[in-house]
């Protein structure tokens, strides 16, 4: 049987303020568990197509302030596939306040004119955190514009 795999998402549209990097989705696993990250999808409603592309981090967060639910709004997690088990993290959306201590380990820039980035990791490749610690989507929009977001994460 696979391992449990949880999504966290946004849930509604987070607004990102021009020229303000704001993390939008985060996971932090419990202190006597890591996560692997196995999928994120960030999707933007701008609707200006000469608009400026919007920086998108898949960060590694030790949480070390500001963790899910601290400055954040907190996400219930739903378990995707695999045996029914405890999540074993807990997820955030909208923090007001960077966390720290963040890690980019991907980047990318993405149109905010409906772009759309969707990325499972192949098995065997998905980044893995240690005890406590998780990962996190961040953004930095030029301009003014909506953002969704959602990870994937199962339980290392």
């Amino acid at each position: 049987m696979p391992a449990p795999i949880y999504d966290a998402v946004t849930g509604g549209a987070v607004a990102l303020s021009a020229a303000t990097a704001k993390t939008i989705l985060g996971w932090k696993a419990h202190a006597n568990s890591g996560l692997l990250l196995c999928d994120y999808e960030v999707s933007f409603d701008g609707v200006t197509a000469s608009a400026v592309p919007v920086l998108v981090e898949i960060c590694y967060c030790t949480w070390a302030t500001n963790a899910p639910g601290t400055n954040s709004t907190s996400v219930t997690p739903v378990q995707r596939s695999g045996r029914v088990l405890t999540v074993g993290a807990t997820a955030g959306k909208t923090w007001t306040a960077e966390p720290t201590v963040i890690s980019v380990i991907r980047e990318k820039l993405l149109t905010p004119n409906g772009g759309l980035v969707m990325f499972n990791y192949p098995l065997g490749t998905e980044p893995d955190c240690a005890l406590g610690e998780g990962f996190a989507i961040r953004c930095t929009a030029p301009a003014t514009v909506n953002v969704r977001g959602s990870m994937g994460a199962s339980r290392a």
